[in-house]
């Protein structure tokens, strides 16, 4: 086992002292990068890079080479589950993922069956060993998966939608054939994520991109009962250490204490929950990562330390803060933008950790 040069996301994720706030960004190899998008071309396609361990090691390492960020995070997809599951993930140039085959018939879900990921994504685990390896103990790495609602809507969808019919019509219609379809997601995930822990992953985190898009006693129902399921079935120590479990709800800062009340180690924010009250409301019971508008890249260097400053202030002095963006970091974003946010934060959280 090697040891961790910098450990200060892991112990910020257990609300440990930390010499500085830890930083990462959601989607921090992605195409704001030159290299990144010289890899891509090299590849042919996404898939091309995703699929191929040592292109998805080359580009997980790429952005910790240009910049001091805190922790890895493995580059991947989080419809590679359903793609698995033999639906036919693929990639229109710029109109996002679709799938060949879709999930909207009692019968379509009923022939799912829950993936085995050595079997099923071997090429996952396997570009989660060689980063672990390649990393050498620089900074921890962080393994992930979509939320089984997320996953679901892409699945019945066909793709990315603006409001979610089908998925939504099998919730109210037909709520039983809905669950059944969660539950085979859950149980994949749970499979998936400790298939990446047992590779290497020292942390990971369940994107739920798409629960704030459902109504209030929906969300309850139909996401979070799936995520807390997950939690419970996972990996939590490994390598004498905890595995800290990060739930990122886009748009769910209505239901932070219902989050923290999963079981989780930490909660990600979006932009659009205030840290200083988000903190207020869960307390000591869980980290809180976030939530910096990820467009506030495009303004001037100061003007992003500014709001670097403001965060800072609003979340407070002690343990539990974990710096990063509220939503995935954008393709147009000027890369010497990204290394003055990730400056700003190690050179002004300091004094929030005396």
């Amino acid at each position: 086992m090697t040891e961790l040069k910098n450990d200060r996301f892991l112990r910020a994720l257990m609300r440990q002292s930390v010499d500085v706030t830890p930083v990462w960004m959601m989607r921090q190899a992605g195409r704001y990068l030159p290299e990144y998008r010289a890899s891509r071309e090299k590849a042919g396609n996404f898939m091309g890079l995703c699929g191929n361990p040592e292109a998805a090691c080359e580009v997980t390492l790429q952005p910790l080479e240009r910049y001091p960020l805190d922790a890895a995070i493995l580059f991947s997809d989080i419809l590679t589950i359903p793609d698995a599951m033999g639906l036919g993930l693929y990639f229109e140039p710029g109109e996002g993922p679709k799938f060949k085959k879709t999930v909207r018939t009692e019968a379509d879900v009923d022939a799912l069956k829950v993936i085995n990921p050595r079997q099923d994504l071997p090429y996952v685990l396997d570009a989660v060993s060689l980063i672990r390896r390649e990393l050498n103990g620089r900074v921890p790495l962080i393994g992930f998966s979509g939320s089984p609602w997320t996953l679901a809507t892409y699945m019945i969808e066909g793709g990315s939608s603006r409001d979610f019919r089908r998925a939504k019509q099998m919730l109210y219609n037909t709520p039983e054939v809905m669950h059944r379809l969660l539950d085979t997601l859950a149980d994949s995930v749970i499979a998936y994520l400790n298939g990446q822990i047992e590779a290497g992953a020292q942390a990971v985190q369940i994107f739920d991109t798409w629960g704030g898009a459902l109504a209030h006693d929906a969300y309850a129902e139909f996401s979070l009962r799936y995520m807390k399921k997950i939690v419970a079935g996972l990996i939590r120590e490994r390598e004498g250490r905890r595995v800290p479990v990060i739930l990122f709800t886009k748009g769910g800062g209505q239901w932070l204490e219902a989050l923290a009340d999963t079981g989780a180690d930490a909660l990600g924010l979006d932009w659009t929950t205030d840290m200083a009250e988000a903190r207020r409301r869960v307390g000591d019971r869980v980290a809180l990562q976030g939530n910096m508008d990820p467009t506030i890249l495009y303004a001037s260097p100061e003007r992003i330390r500014e709001e670097v400053a403001r965060i800072l202030d609003s979340y407070g002095s002690g343990p539990g803060h974990v710096f990063n963006l509220g939503h995935g970091i954008t393709p147009e974003v000027d890369p010497e933008h990204a290394g003055a946010f990730i400056r700003a934060v190690h050179q002004l959280s300091g004094a929030y950790h005396t």
